[in-house]
């Protein structure tokens, strides 16, 4: 496997191939301790430790720190703690069992530091790589006894942002491959606490990133309402770039969509400003819209309701009682 390989890779935003967005309020780092602390339960199952909110509400920092409270707890496989050896090193594959577009290394390695800093993580390929049906493409590995522990505590966790953040990765970059020349934009339909988690899957399957939320954008909705912005903005100075054109495509009966009224407030903005549409966006609607002149489609698809690409960590615990065999320890 040629691999890029780290042992306690944090979140280096420099070193990540596609960087994460940002939110005024909460963090990556947040979301993957609230992540690992809810399969922790009240039984503390990780290690947090929380010197301030960052950002976060008080309530929620004060159901974080409890969990720091808490002490290692972990129910052992009381078969491999027989038989493999304590000074034995131990591995788990990443397995692509489909064809995708990869993301959440990063986050992934971010997740495994969390856990345990000392675990080995490597990788064959990086956020935004194509993976094709049972490729191996990553592993972690550590001493059987103690990071074995650390491996099956942050394994669901890691698969279940890269299962999501993949299946959106694969979804845009097929969008913005049909969308051209216009640029595909997800929205805010995202799951309540992972929007920057879905939105950085968005940047690494090729697209671009749409407001963060309600205090960063506005739209119009009807033409009569594109009319009055261009008539306001031409009395007044403003800092306006955008134009949101919501609700201007229209489904028809045979399963198409007519992109007239689109072409039309394209027409009357006339180049003054960037446009961006959005409702009605599918894979099969998109390269229409695409064709009507808008810089940006806004596709709440891409997030709202992706299905998990399917990718697997398997533990090679038979890996580890060979070598244990050969050489007289197992």
């Amino acid at each position: 496997m040629s691999v890029a390989g780290t042992s306690n890779p944090g979140l280096s935003i420099e070193s990540v191939s596609v960087k994460p967005p940002s939110h005024p309020t909460y963090d990556l780092k947040g979301v993957i301790k609230l992540a690992l602390a809810e399969d922790a339960g009240d039984r503390g199952l990780i290690p947090l430790v929380l010197s301030g909110s960052h950002g976060f509400h008080s309530n929620l920092f004060r159901l974080l720190k409890s969990f720091a409270e808490l002490t290692m707890f972990c129910i052992r496989d009381v078969i491999c703690m027989a038989t493999i050896p304590a000074d034995m090193e131990m591995e788990a594959h990443f397995l692509a069992k489909e064809d995708g577009v990869v993301a959440g290394i990063a986050l992934a390695e971010s997740t495994f530091s969390e856990v345990d800093p000392t675990l080995k993580v490597e990788w064959s390929r990086k956020d935004g790589d194509f993976v094709h049906k049972g490729l191996q493409f990553g592993k972690v590995h550590g001493w059987a006894h103690f990071n074995l522990i650390a491996i099956v505590v942050a394994e669901r966790v890691v698969l279940n942002f890269m299962q999501r953040m993949s299946e959106i990765a694969t979804l845009t970059k097929a969008m913005a491959d049909a969308a051209c020349p216009a640029y595909i934009l997800e929205t805010r339909k995202t799951v309540p606490g992972l929007r920057l988690v879905d939105k950085w899957a968005v940047l690494i399957g090729g697209g671009r990133n749409h407001r963060m939320g309600l205090f960063d954008m506005v739209e119009t909705r009807t033409l009569g309402e594109v009319n009055e912005v261009l008539h306001y903005v031409s009395q007044q100075k403003t800092s306006l770039t955008r134009i949101m054109l919501d609700n201007m495509v229209v489904p028809q009966p045979n399963g198409d969509v007519d992109g007239s009224m689109l072409k039309e407030a394209v027409d009357m903005i006339d180049g003054r400003f960037e446009t961006d549409a959005s409702r009605n966006v599918t894979l099969e609607t998109v390269h229409k819209i695409g064709q009507t002149g808008m810089t940006y489609i806004s596709s709440g698809a891409l997030t709202h309701s992706v299905k998990a690409l399917d990718i697997s960590l398997k533990i090679d615990t038979e890996l580890a009682l060979e070598v244990g065999r050969r050489t007289k320890r197992a």
